[in-house]
């Protein structure tokens, strides 16, 4: 029989908030860009909704507070490393504060189209301190569950192209130097990246769901793992 973890925080959390208080379930589906990610979140809140169970979304750049202006700042190219990590933080802080939490203490599902693990990847591969890291991010809860869909990086290449003829500066990781080259840069960012969720894997225990897989496929492993989590007592 499945039982409930007790709520906590990765590191100090928040002022005044009571882990215990936060009855909901909180869900975060990580992967890179055409890792199938957007499609599973879609397939999971409608069958989240339809089931009966009030569910909230999240992701990255959704803040009211600073998404404007994180776009507006990354269209010039030229955020230094330091300032990209903290405008992540800020979004991720304003949504933890004003969608997460009151949500969780409202006892919704909370579904995270990507978390902190990406956040900390990204940092990771640019260089950012570990313990800095951690620390900048110890408000934050710990989730249910975790899932990190891996594709692997030639198989990302070709997803990107067919979705949008191009590939991203930011996800191509050409702010790097890797390559002046940005497919080379692509291969080369996202197998780094691959290596950062890797090593996160070792400290937080989420699951790697091979995303190679057929979207069905994967969205039935999906469900069947977070039915457990739904579930347990």
């Amino acid at each position: 029989m499945s039982t409930k973890k007790p709520r906590r925080f990765y590191g100090y959390g928040i002022p005044g908030v009571k882990p215990e208080e936060l009855g909901g379930k909180l869900i975060a589906v990580e992967g890179a860009d055409g890792s199938g990610r957007s499609t599973q979140i879609v397939e999971l809140v409608n069958w989240l909704e339809t089931s009966g169970r009030p569910t909230v979304q999240v992701g990255l750049k959704r803040s009211t507070l600073v998404s404007a202006e994180l776009d507006k700042a990354q269209e010039g190219n030229v955020l230094s490393r330091t300032t990209l990590s903290l405008f992540y933080a800020t979004d991720f802080a304003d949504q933890l504060e004003n969608i997460i939490l009151p949500a969780l203490k409202a006892g919704f599902i909370v579904l995270a189209d990507r978390y902190i693990y990406t956040l900390m990847a990204r940092d990771m591969v640019r260089g950012m301190d570990d313990k800095w890291l951690k620390n900048l991010y110890g408000i934050a809860p710990e989730p249910d569950a975790v899932f990190y869909l891996s594709v692997e990086p030639e198989e990302l290449v070709q997803r990107n192209l067919a979705k949008n003829a191009t590939l991203d500066y930011w996800e191509s990781g050409m702010d790097l130097g890797l390559s002046r080259d940005v497919f080379d840069s692509f291969l080369k960012y996202q197998g780094a990246m691959q290596n950062a969720f890797k090593t996160l894997q070792k400290t937080y225990g989420f699951d790697i769901v091979d995303a190679n897989r057929s979207v069905n496929a994967v969205n039935k492993e999906l469900r069947k793992k977070i039915s457990a989590v739904i579930d347990a007592e």
